[in-house]
């Protein structure tokens, strides 16, 4: 196993390190997806596409991957600098535009697995899912539950996370957490921020923290080997849920 990598030893065989390479991640969406993609990249995934037409603010300082220069600046191009800086070898490409109905198909043309990292603010996260599927694309939902990450992942054949919704993509992140609420046992702490959280959510943005950004980035990253990989993987309505406070 190359010296960059040597670390991973037991853990990977250099016949993974080697085969993980060469898939093809890409990330809609460069705000969570910005320490998804990190994380990907330090394990050995070595061709990452992120797309993403939003800009750095200041508010996303507390859980995403930037640094206050980057404020006013395209994510994509800020992340894609910082991911060279990491391993200059890695095939890493960005695109910063949004993913809208007019670009999808061409975005997931050529990647071997998806992270749908896109901000419900219209319905291009089902359109997203939706033409993955048509192209036998696993898809990947990361969620920051502030305390907890949550990760959805989405069988080409099997259930998408738009059957939780009703046909209204508004408020989904919401939805999500109820509906992860109420599939786990002993969970008064979520009840807690999901009622607090109910009373705002229409002028608010959902409260984030980067404790879930990087739990879930970890989430993700083992989820994307084990596809590559040709493991065993829960999908959608499954999901998995990591958090200390699990049990509160």
């Amino acid at each position: 196993m190359i010296e960059r990598y040597s670390r991973n030893r037991i853990y990977l065989s250099e016949e993974e390190q080697e085969q993980i390479k060469r898939f093809r991640i890409l990330l809609g969406g460069a705000g969570i997806g910005s320490i998804i993609a990190e994380c990907a990249l330090r394990f050995g995934f070595e061709c990452i596409t992120v797309v993403d037409g939003d800009r750095v603010e200041l508010s996303n300082l507390n859980r995403q991957n930037y640094e206050n220069d980057d404020i006013g600046k395209y994510k994509a191009k800020c992340l894609a600098r910082r991911l060279k800086r990491i391993n200059p070898y890695a095939d890493v490409r960005f695109v910063a535009d949004f993913i809208d109905s007019n670009n999808v198909g061409e975005m997931i043309c050529n990647c071997d697995i998806a992270v749908n990292a896109l901000d419900f603010k219209s319905d291009i996260p089902f359109v997203f899912d939706r033409l993955c599927a048509e192209k036998g694309i696993y898809v990947l939902h990361p969620y920051n539950l502030g305390w907890a990450g949550l990760l959805t992942v989405i069988h080409p054949d099997g259930h998408r996370v738009s059957e939780l919704s009703d046909g209204e993509y508004r408020g989904f992140e919401l939805k999500m957490a109820e509906y992860v609420s109420g599939n786990i046992t002993e969970q008064k702490w979520l009840d807690n921020i999901i009622e607090q959280y109910k009373k705002e959510y229409k002028t608010l943005p959902p409260p984030q923290l980067a404790v879930a950004s990087w739990i879930v980035a970890g989430l993700c990253v083992e989820a994307i080997y084990r596809i590559a990989t040709g493991k065993r993987i829960k999908c959608f309505p499954d999901f998995y849920l990591s958090s200390l406070r699990l049990g509160e």
